[in-house]
């Protein structure tokens, strides 16, 4: 009897540690809203953190910024919904959302920067070049492009990261706002 009850404990205990790795290996959430290409999670930066996303913090070590400071959209796929993958040549373009500043990064898919020769880690709005409306295009691809040209690096997949900082856009984001933030075409492939 003994037996039996410390056998069911520890196959629940692993259960459950099995589960919760997976889901917070794979980013999910409670509060997370999808938008074309782009991920946020609107509560990641307050007190009502739902308990997946503040473990998945926590693991990550990730500060994410306050809801005060600005918004974070996170792109693991291209406008398409495939996966981001190095061996392609993406062009992110469009318009930005009306902020103070923005910022586009590249991160490996456990979260760090990728290391490349060229020391390129993402653009800011102000050093982006722009066309005469204001929009632009952005190529993520190894080998060097005229242009906003950021380099993948020896990695298989990334995440590409958008921050908005000091942004009147909408905390809640719904799928119609999709169109508003920029689109990621890919382009070929090796």
């Amino acid at each position: 009897m003994l037996l039996r009850l410390l056998v069911t404990m520890l196959a629940g205990t692993a259960l459950g540690l099995a589960v919760t790795y997976y889901l917070l290996g794979n980013g999910v959430s409670f509060d997370e809203v999808q938008s074309g290409p782009w991920t946020r999670w609107p509560k990641s930066g307050s007190m009502n953190i739902d308990p997946y996303a503040h473990a998945m913090l926590a693991r990550t070590a990730e500060l994410p910024l306050a809801a005060a400071e600005g918004l974070s959209f996170f792109a693991r796929t291209d406008s398409a919904g495939e996966s981001l993958k190095a061996r392609c040549d993406y062009v992110m373009s469009g318009q930005i959302p009306s902020s103070r500043y923005w910022t586009v990064s590249l991160y490996g898919p456990t979260g760090s920067i990728i290391d490349n020769p060229a020391q390129r880690f993402g653009f800011t709005s102000a050093e982006i070049l722009r066309a005469a409306d204001g929009s632009f295009k952005l190529t993520v691809s190894r080998h060097a492009r005229p242009g906003n040209w950021l380099p993948v690096g020896n990695v298989s997949t990334f995440v590409l990261v958008l921050r908005l900082y000091d942004t009147l856009f909408d905390v809640g984001m719904t799928k119609a706002e999709a169109a508003v933030l920029p689109k990621i075409v890919k382009g070929h492939c090796e």
